[in-house]
């Protein structure tokens, strides 16, 4: 067993983000460590607030980091923040930025939000570029403009207080939409642990990865929205684990280019997780949050 088409890149390092806050001195290191490690297979982009830039220049001018360090930015100011900020990041020798993680501001209409994102994209034709689609009533038309686009769908899934948590009805409506319109999306925020739970501390309902990727896999099959809630509300792992061993290679592969990655401030614990649940093998664990040797 290894990691396979289903997993592979699914966890974006998101360490300098909460709950986890890990600090930056350890956090860049430690994404260097992951990305030479057995388990670097499973990890995805260093996702980076654009608002940092300047930290993270001091830091990498007396720390030699090894390679590339390949960076999904994110800018919740909103797309005109953008341009400044690719500027300061072209200045960092080791980083590149491969993808941008663009909100959109209560203020900005649809219309001028399509704008900016065409002149961002003709200006930058080799970077991603996912809108974190807000959940207001502009949510419907964005979603119905990202389709031909080119343009990337960013879903959040959680956050530090209940309301940031989206139903399960919701979110299944959203992963419904862009799979049928053909629209790549990666989630963030809340996805602490691979299943269905509700968190012991805060008593949030909290969405699990793994169940994400069962209802992407149960979309793009043709599952009504009803079904595709029904797999994001399941807590019994077995459930899902036997539903994505059933699913081949390519149909594997199908499922992750509408699910792209979800952004974590762990890599153990998701890690850990797989391992428990055997969709990993158990060599890969466990591993030290923070390692960086």
């Amino acid at each position: 067993m290894s990691i396979g088409p289903l997993l592979e890149g699914l966890c974006d390092d998101a360490a300098l983000f909460p709950p986890g806050n890990a600090p930056l001195p350890l956090a860049v290191p430690a994404h260097a460590v992951h990305k030479t490690s057995a388990h670097a297979a499973l990890v995805g982009a260093f996702v980076f607030p654009a608002g940092r830039l300047d930290e993270l220049a001091e830091f990498l001018s007396d720390q030699e980091y090894p390679g590339t360090l390949a960076v999904s930015l994110t800018a919740p100011a909103g797309t005109g923040s953008v341009k400044p900020a690719l500027e300061k990041a072209a200045a960092i020798a080791p980083v590149s930025v491969i993808a941008l993680e663009i909100a959109v501001p209560a203020e900005q209409t649809v219309d001028e939000l399509f704008t900016a994102l065409g002149e961002i994209a003709s200006a930058e034709p080799g970077i991603e570029i996912f809108v974190e689609v807000p959940r207001d009533d502009r949510r419907p038309e964005i979603l119905a403009r990202l389709a031909g686009t080119g343009y990337k769908a960013k879903f959040r899934t959680g956050g530090i207080v209940a309301e940031a948590y989206p139903s399960e009805a919701e979110l299944a409506a959203a992963i419904s939409t862009v799979v049928s319109t053909g629209v790549p999306f990666k989630a963030t925020a809340g996805l602490h642990h691979a299943i269905r739970n509700t968190a012991p501390k805060t008593g949030f309902e909290q969405h699990g990865f793994v169940n994400l990727l069962a209802a992407t896999a149960a979309a793009v099959a043709g599952a009504d929205t009803v079904t595709v809630a029904g797999v994001l509300a399941e807590r019994d792992s077995a459930v899902l684990v036997a539903q994505l061993s059933e699913l081949a290679d390519d149909r594997a592969g199908e499922v992750r280019r509408h699910f792209l990655s979800y952004g974590t401030c762990s890599i153990a614990e998701p890690l850990a997780d797989l391992v428990d649940l055997g969709l990993v093998p158990a060599t890969l664990s466990p591993i030290t949050e923070g390692s960086v040797s």
